[in-house]
Protein backbone atom coordinates (compact mmCIF):
# COMPACT_ATOMS: atom_id res chain seq x y z
CA UNK A 1 0.00 0.00 0.00
CA UNK A 2 0.97 3.22 -0.76
CA UNK A 3 -0.20 6.27 0.74
CA UNK A 4 0.11 9.76 0.01
CA UNK A 5 -0.56 12.81 3.02
CA UNK A 6 -0.67 16.42 2.46
CA UNK A 7 -0.20 19.02 4.53
CA UNK A 8 0.40 23.35 4.61
CA UNK A 9 -3.34 24.29 3.13
CA UNK A 10 -5.66 27.16 5.40
CA UNK A 11 -6.67 30.42 4.87
CA UNK A 12 -4.42 32.91 3.14
CA UNK A 13 -5.03 36.61 2.06
CA UNK A 14 -4.69 37.85 -1.56
CA UNK A 15 -1.01 38.21 -2.12
CA UNK A 16 -0.24 36.16 0.50
CA UNK A 17 1.43 32.74 0.12
CA UNK A 18 1.14 29.06 1.33
CA UNK A 19 3.49 26.15 1.19
CA UNK A 20 1.85 23.13 0.57
CA UNK A 21 3.90 19.43 1.56
CA UNK A 22 2.78 15.94 0.59
CA UNK A 23 4.85 13.02 2.05
CA UNK A 24 4.30 9.48 0.54
CA UNK A 25 4.72 6.36 2.56
CA UNK A 26 4.19 2.63 2.74
CA UNK A 27 5.98 0.00 0.03
CA UNK A 28 7.87 2.32 -2.11
CA UNK A 29 10.55 0.90 -4.93
CA UNK A 30 10.69 4.36 -6.32
CA UNK A 31 8.64 7.38 -7.62
CA UNK A 32 8.43 8.65 -10.69
CA UNK A 33 6.93 12.26 -11.99
CA UNK A 34 4.86 14.01 -8.58
CA UNK A 35 2.08 16.40 -9.10
CA UNK A 36 -0.21 18.72 -7.54
CA UNK A 37 -3.93 18.99 -8.71
CA UNK A 38 -6.41 21.42 -7.25
CA UNK A 39 -10.65 21.19 -7.52
CA UNK A 40 -12.57 23.98 -6.97
CA UNK A 41 -16.13 24.32 -5.60
CA UNK A 42 -17.90 22.73 -9.41
CA UNK A 43 -15.28 22.44 -11.72
CA UNK A 44 -13.42 19.50 -13.05
CA UNK A 45 -9.88 18.62 -10.99
CA UNK A 46 -6.98 20.34 -13.31
CA UNK A 47 -3.17 20.34 -13.35
CA UNK A 48 -1.02 22.94 -11.53
CA UNK A 49 2.69 20.92 -11.84
CA UNK A 50 4.29 17.95 -12.11
CA UNK A 51 7.92 16.88 -11.75
CA UNK A 52 9.81 14.63 -12.82
CA UNK A 53 11.99 12.05 -10.50
CA UNK A 54 15.15 14.35 -12.23
CA UNK A 55 13.25 17.52 -11.17
CA UNK A 56 11.86 18.41 -15.25
CA UNK A 57 8.94 20.63 -14.06
CA UNK A 58 5.69 22.06 -15.99
CA UNK A 59 3.38 24.19 -15.03
CA UNK A 60 -0.20 25.14 -16.20
CA UNK A 61 -0.98 28.93 -17.01
CA UNK A 62 -2.75 29.40 -13.73
CA UNK A 63 0.47 28.80 -11.63
CA UNK A 64 3.14 30.04 -14.02
CA UNK A 65 5.41 32.54 -12.91
CA UNK A 66 3.98 32.54 -9.07
CA UNK A 67 4.13 28.80 -7.85
CA UNK A 68 6.88 26.20 -7.44
CA UNK A 69 6.96 22.63 -7.53
CA UNK A 70 10.26 21.08 -6.08
CA UNK A 71 10.85 17.40 -4.27
CA UNK A 72 12.85 15.52 -2.24
CA UNK A 73 13.31 11.89 -3.68
CA UNK A 74 15.09 11.37 -0.07
CA UNK A 75 12.00 12.03 1.62
CA UNK A 76 9.72 10.68 -0.68
CA UNK A 77 7.82 14.57 -0.37
CA UNK A 78 6.47 16.57 -3.16
CA UNK A 79 6.24 20.69 -2.14
CA UNK A 80 4.03 23.43 -4.04
CA UNK A 81 5.16 26.95 -3.04
CA UNK A 82 2.57 29.25 -3.86
CA UNK A 83 3.17 33.34 -4.02
CA UNK A 84 1.08 36.22 -4.83
CA UNK A 85 -2.06 33.87 -4.47
CA UNK A 86 -5.40 34.89 -5.81
CA UNK A 87 -8.85 34.23 -5.04
CA UNK A 88 -9.54 31.81 -7.94
CA UNK A 89 -6.89 30.16 -6.22
CA UNK A 90 -9.61 28.59 -3.71
CA UNK A 91 -9.86 25.10 -4.18
CA UNK A 92 -8.83 21.13 -2.58
CA UNK A 93 -5.46 20.65 -3.39
CA UNK A 94 -4.53 17.47 -4.38
CA UNK A 95 -0.88 15.24 -4.79
CA UNK A 96 -0.27 12.58 -7.08
CA UNK A 97 2.46 10.26 -7.59
CA UNK A 98 2.87 7.70 -10.13
CA UNK A 99 4.90 4.69 -8.07
CA UNK A 100 6.28 1.33 -8.22
CA UNK A 101 5.86 -0.51 -4.73
CA UNK A 102 7.49 -3.05 -6.19
CA UNK A 103 9.98 -3.66 -8.73
CA UNK A 104 7.18 -5.44 -10.84
CA UNK A 105 4.23 -3.36 -10.12
CA UNK A 106 3.15 0.23 -11.04
CA UNK A 107 0.10 2.61 -10.22
CA UNK A 108 -0.95 5.95 -9.92
CA UNK A 109 -1.57 7.33 -6.24
CA UNK A 110 -4.10 10.40 -5.00
CA UNK A 111 -3.74 11.71 -1.65
CA UNK A 112 -6.72 12.67 0.19
CA UNK A 113 -6.62 16.71 -0.37
CA UNK A 114 -5.88 19.72 1.85
CA UNK A 115 -8.30 22.68 1.36
CA UNK A 116 -6.63 26.12 0.20
CA UNK A 117 -8.34 29.68 0.54
CA UNK A 118 -7.79 32.86 -0.36
CA UNK A 119 -10.40 35.41 0.88
CA UNK A 120 -9.39 39.00 2.28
Amino acid sequence: QVQLVESGGGLVQPGGSLRLSCAASGHIFTIYDMGWYRQAPGKQRELVALISRGGSTKYEDSGEGRFTISRDNAKNTVYLQMNNMKPEDTAVYYCNADVQPTAWSRGNFWGQGTQVAVSS
